[in-house]
């Protein structure tokens, strides 16, 4: 494979990497892999694998580590070496890096020091179990890992259950089948959802079904490797006519025509056409 090493600008470069194949890591990330003055990396470990598999040496260069558990301090030795001209590349364990990383805290550092920032994009777990998982892809929400607890797990699933989107969480096996439970709980079981496990790996695998049926399945399963839920949004409750006017008559008060039919027609999922005839109706009663 022909590297383009070649003098990286000062600065911070996200670099994508892979989320399971090692294959699936793009020519422009191993080039700056390969070039940059400086590796930091969520894993360093893991970033060393992926180097060697590519036959990128370190050249006498170290691999810093940035993880949940890494000082203030770290961070600021990192922005003054870009802010004294090195170029720096940052990978997180697998996939693109700040999406449930701790990379946010060098990103937001650099935008602060206005420290020039870049990204080699990669692959994302979330993407991949979208293109897969059979649900809408219109419009998604993304939660990342929800809280450990019973208590406060269900009260952040409850917070979504309007959201027009499918939702998308990671997983630890461990809790999967916890977390199904609670959102069967939540968001009601004849939603339907995806579990979407080791992604691009050998042992791939999307099991569909509604919230109920996987929750009865992952009570007595316990599955190995990293985990992507789909879960699909949830119809709204149909709005009576008499809601509907009162609603109006509410936003007409304050708003235009116009803007008035486009708020309530979003708020309760109705068509626009729809709702447009009952304001013009609400508005020749007052004639």
């Amino acid at each position: 494979m022909n590297i383009n090493k070649q003098k990286l600008a000062p600065g911070i470069t996200f670099v994508g990497v892979p989320i399971g194949t090692a294959r699936d890591i793009t020519l422009r990330a191993l080039d700056v892999l390969a070039s940059a003055d400086m590796l930091v990396a969520e894993d360093t470990r893991s970033l060393l694998k992926l180097m060697d598999i590519h036959g990128i040496s370190l050249d006498g260069r170290k691999i810093t580590a940035l993880h949940d558990h890494s000082k203030a301090g770290d961070v600021e030795r990192l922005i003054a070496s870009a802010q004294g001209g090195k170029s720096i590349a940052y990978a997180s364990e697998a996939g693109m890096p700040l999406i449930a990383d701790p990379g946010f805290e060098l990103s937001r550092a650099a935008a602060l020091a206005g420290v020039a920032v870049t990204c080699a994009p990669g692959p994302s777990a979330v993407l991949t179990a979208l293109t897969l998982g059979g649900l809408p892809t219109d419009a998604f929400h993304f939660t990342g890992f929800l809280p450990s607890s019973k208590a406060a797990r269900l009260s952040a699933l409850e917070g979504l259950r309007d959201v027009r989107a499918t939702l998308v969480f990671y997983e630890s096996p461990k809790r999967l089948g916890a977390m199904l439970r609670d959102a069967q709980t939540a968001l009601g079981g004849g939603r339907n959802a995806a579990m979407c496990r080791e992604l691009t790996k050998k042992f791939e695998e999307i099991r569909r079904g509604t919230l109920e049926e996987l929750a009865e399945f992952y009570a007595s399963t316990t599955p190995k490797g990293e985990i992507v839920v789909l879960v699909d949004r949830g119809d709204l409750e149909k709005i009576n006519t008499a809601d509907l006017e009162e609603a109006l008559s509410a936003a007409l008060n304050e708003l235009s025509m116009r803007d008035a039919v486009d708020l309530v027609a979003k708020a309760h999922a109705l068509p626009r056409r729809q709702v447009y005839q009952v304001a013009l109706e609400l508005n020749s009663k007052k004639v």
